[in-house]
């Protein structure tokens, strides 16, 4: 059995940093355009660099734990490339995630601006996260710039699975704080009445960042459900 954790929006593999100091073998990818190669236009797209990568490492019983758009590309990968798993964890996500037009506009508005990109929309979401931690991911966030979490935020908006997470049956945790105003825990509670395999795992005091906040909540939600599976 393989976890593998996939980012969210405008972030790189480094977010998952408690996560990989707490499951040792596990693979946390940075997706196309975070920094290197080219930015995947679709969550689709991201699901195919993604089977192919699988692929490549010769990773076998996949348990794909995705967070926010890495969620929707673990949804995508169960409906497309099942044979590819054994499991998906959806942390902070849901089966479908539209954006707010006003969030679009204010990356947009600030793709020449960096700096006021990162003190306008990105320090405020890592308001939560202890402070070593998050001195220690947000220069690679600001490395990455305005560009891929624009991109990021335009395929979630696309995305919407709603009508297909039925045929999902392979064993699924929702994780999502009770703060979340991003995707909050309806988002969860849906795929959980529409899932046959899924489970709601509702972390109090947590935001969208839930993994980030709560790492020893979520770490220990996450290892009991790999117990169950195993």
């Amino acid at each position: 059995m393989k976890l593998v954790f996939v980012h969210g929006s405008g972030a790189t593999g480094q977010t998952w940093y408690y996560q990989k100091e707490h499951f040792k073998d596990c693979d946390a990818p940075d997706l196309p355009g975070h920094p290197d190669g080219k930015l995947c236009t679709s969550v689709e797209e991201h699901s195919d660099w993604l089977h192919d990568y699988i692929r490549e490492k010769s990773y076998r019983d996949v348990v794909l734990a995705g967070h926010s758009l890495g969620g929707a590309i673990a949804l995508q990968h169960a409906i497309k490339y099942p044979g590819d798993l054994k499991a998906i964890i959806l942390i902070g996500s849901g089966a479908r995630l539209r954006v707010l037009p006003l969030i679009i506009e204010s990356i947009r508005n600030t793709l020449d601006d960096s700096g006021a990109w990162m003190e306008k929309l990105v320090k405020p979401l890592y308001a939560g996260v202890d402070e070593k931690v998050r001195e220690l991911l947000l220069p690679g966030i600001a490395r990455l710039g305005p560009a891929p979490q624009l991109n990021d935020f335009l395929c979630c908006d696309k995305f919407d699975v709603m009508d297909k997470i039925g045929q999902i049956t392979l064993p699924a945790l929702a994780i999502v704080g009770d703060q979340d105003n991003m995707t909050p825990p309806k988002y969860s509670q849906y795929m959980a009445r529409n899932m046959p395999s899924c489970k709601v795992e509702v972390i109090e005091g947590a935001t969208h960042l839930v993994f980030l906040e709560k790492p020893q909540l979520v770490n220990a939600a996450i290892d009991k459900f790999l117990s169950e599976i195993n």
